[in-house]
C-alpha cells in the first residue's frame, strides 16, 4: 500500500461502582429514565461535589494494569460544551494531570480477520478520571434525554497513534476489555454503553513522518463496528487522496447498517472547550501506602490464566484461550472443576454445550441456571457410567430450562441406569444379526466392534452405556 496508516483508540470505560462519581446517586443500568438523579448530578446552583475513592482506585488499577505511570499529585477539570445531555454545560474531567501516565499493553495472536498478529506493545498516552453524561434517545420528531447516566464514573483511556490495521485495533480492544474485567473495573458490556470506542485514523504517504488528518469515528456500537469502520474510512480516505484531494480533520458518524461513514462536524481542539481547574474540588495527592495497597491487588492477567490452566488442568492452548477470554467464564470453569468435574470435559460441556445455550438464551454465564456445581455432578454422572452422553444431553437441556438439579431432571425425564443383563441381551443380539462383522473382528479388524456397539445403542435407543455395552461384546465374543 502507498499509505501508512496510522490509528489511535479513545476507549470510554464506566467505572464499576455503588454510588456516581461526584453524589451518591446509585451507579446503575436498567431504572426508570431520570430516576437516578439528583442536584448535585443535574448541576444545581450552589452544590458541591465529592469524589467517589472507590472510582479513584479503580482507575488507579487500571493504569497499574496497563503498566502506566502513577501521578502523584493530580486535579479535576472543567471541560465546556454545550450539548443537552450535558446538563451543566461543562463536564468534570482530568486535563494535563491525569491520574495515570504513559503506559502500554501487548497484543499478539490471531485477528478479527482470522490472520496472525506478530506481538506489538501499543502505548497508553493517558487514563484519566471524569464524569459521564446523559443518554439521548430519538424518537423520530422528537428526542428524549435520560439523565440517569449522568455522573456516572468515566475513564477514558486513550492510546498512542501504534496501530496501523484495523485487525490491530481489534486485537488491542479486545486486550483492553479482558484487563477491565479481570480487574473487577468494569463488565464492559457495551449494549449497556459501560465501554464506548472513539476511532482516530489517518493515512500519510509511505514513509514519511509527519501525520495525515486526523478523522474520528463516533457511533461504534462493538468491535465488529471499530473493524468495519476502520477499514471503510481507510479506503475512502485513499480514494480521496488518489484523487487529488484534501483531508481535513473532522469527526464522522458511522452508520452500521449502510457501512459507511457520514460527516458531523470539523474537529474540535483543546481551546474550543475551554478547559481550566475544577475551583470546587481539592487536587489529589496519591499516598504511597495506598498505591502499594491497590498494586498488591492486581489481578492475574488473562495470559498468565491461560497459561497456569495448560499446566494445571493439562488442556489445549485452544481451550484455555477461549475460556480464559472473559473472566466470568473462566471463574465458571475452575468452580466446574473444583467441584469435581474432569478438567477437558468440563472444558467441553462449557465451551460447546453451555455456550450455545446461554446465546440463544442471551443469558451471561453469571446468570446461567446450571450452576458450576451441577454442571459437575452432570459430567461426573458420565465419567462413572451412571447415565450415557445422549442422556446428559437431554438432562442438559432440561436442566438450562427448568434451573433443576441433576436427580430431579433424571426423575421427570424418567431417566434410569440401564441394567447390564439389558445390554448382554442386547450384545447377543447383535452378535447374531450381524456375523461378517463379528468374524471381521475376530480376525483382527477392531472398527468392526465400533460397528457392533453401534448396534447396541441403537436397540438401547441410547440408553446404553458404550463403555459396557463394548466390554459385554468383547466378553460375549470370547465365548462363541
Amino acid at each position: 500500500m502507498k499509505y501508512d496508516v496510522v490509528i489511535g483508540l479513545e476507549v470510554h470505560v464506566q467505572v464499576q461502582t455503588a454510588t456516581k462519581i461526584f453524589c451518591r446517586c446509585p451507579n446503575r443500568s436498567g431504572a426508570e429514565p431520570n430516576t437516578l438523579i439528583c442536584p448535585v448530578c443535574m448541576g444545581y446552583p450552589g452544590v458541591l461535589p465529592v469524589p467517589n475513592r472507590e472510582a479513584v482506585r479503580k482507575t488507579i488499577l487500571a493504569g497499574l494494569m496497563c503498566d502506566c505511570k502513577i501521578a502523584e499529585y493530580s486535579k479535576f477539570d472543567r471541560k465546556s460544551y454545550f450539548y443537552p445531555d450535558m446538563p451543566k454545560n461543562f463536564q468534570t474531567s482530568q486535563y494535563d494531570l491525569p491520574l495515570c501516565g504513559r503506559g502500554y499493553v501487548q497484543i499478539a495472536g490471531i485477528g478479527f480477520s482470522g490472520e496472525e498478529l506478530p506481538a506489538a506493545e501499543i502505548g497508553i498516552t493517558r487514563i484519566h478520571l471524569e464524569e459521564d453524561v446523559g443518554k439521548s434517545t430519538h424518537f423520530g420528531e422528537y428526542s428524549g434525554i435520560d439523565y440517569n447516566r449522568a455522573g456516572v464514573p468515566l475513564m477514558e483511556i486513550v492510546s498512542e497513534p501504534d496501530m496501523t490495521s484495523p485487525d490491530q485495533a481489534y486485537a488491542y480492544l479486545t486486550v483492553l476489555k479482558q484487563a477491565m474485567q479481570y480487574g473487577g473495573i468494569s463488565d464492559c458490556d457495551m449494549e449497556k454503553g459501560q465501554l464506548r470506542c472513539d476511532v482516530n485514523v489517518s493515512l500519510k504517504p509511505a514513509g514519511r513522518t509527519e501525520l495525515g488528518a486526523k478523522i474520528e469515528l463516533k457511533n461504534l456500537n462493538s468491535f465488529k463496528s471499530v473493524h468495519r469502520a476502520l477499514e471503510s474510512d481507510i479506503e475512502r480516505q485513499a480514494a480521496v487522496l488518489d484523487g487529488g484531494g484534501e483531508l481535513l480533520q473532522e469527526t464522522r458518524g458511522w452508520d452500521d447498517d449502510l457501512g459507511d461513514s457520514y460527516f458531523l462536524r470539523r474537529k474540535e481542539g483543546d481551546d474550543d472547550y475551554r478547559y481550566f481547574p475544577e475551583p470546587d474540588l481539592m487536587p489529589m495527592a496519591i499516598d504511597n501506602a495506598w498505591l502499594e495497597e491497590i498494586r498488591a491487588q492486581v489481578p492475574e492477567t488473562p495470559e498468565k490464566r491461560r497459561d497456569r490452566f495448560v499446566a494445571q488442568y493439562s488442556i489445549p492452548e485452544y481451550d484455555a484461550g477461549v475460556l480464559t477470554a472473559d473472566r466470568p467464564v473462566a471463574d465458571y470453569y475452575e468452580e466446574t472443576v473444583n467441584a469435581g468435574a474432569p478438567a477437558k470435559k468440563a472444558s467441553n460441556w462449557i465451551m460447546v454445550e453451555l455456550m450455545r445455550e446461554l446465546s440463544q438464551a442471551n443469558v451471561p454465564i453469571t446468570e446461567s441456571p446450571i450452576s458450576p456445581t451441577a454442571l459437575a455432578q452432570l459430567v461426573t454422572a458420565i465419567e462413572s457410567a451412571d447415565i450415557t452422553g445422549r442422556q446428559a444431553k437431554d438432562i442438559f437441556v432440561d436442566m438450562f430450562k427448568t434451573g433443576n438439579d441433576l436427580e430431579t431432571v433424571k426423575a421427570t425425564l424418567n431417566i434410569v441406569k440401564t441394567d447390564d443383563s439389558e445390554i448382554r441381551n442386547w450384545a447377543r443380539q447383535a452378535i447374531t444379526a450381524n456375523p461378517k462383522p463379528v468374524a471381521e473382528f475376530k480376525e483382527g479388524n477392531e472398527k468392526s466392534m465400533n460397528f457392533l456397539v453401534g448396534q447396541v445403542m441403537k436397540a438401547s435407543r441410547g440408553n446404553a452405556n458404550p463403555q459396557s455395552a463394548r466390554q459385554i461384546l468383547i466378553e460375549e465374543l470370547g465365548k462363541s
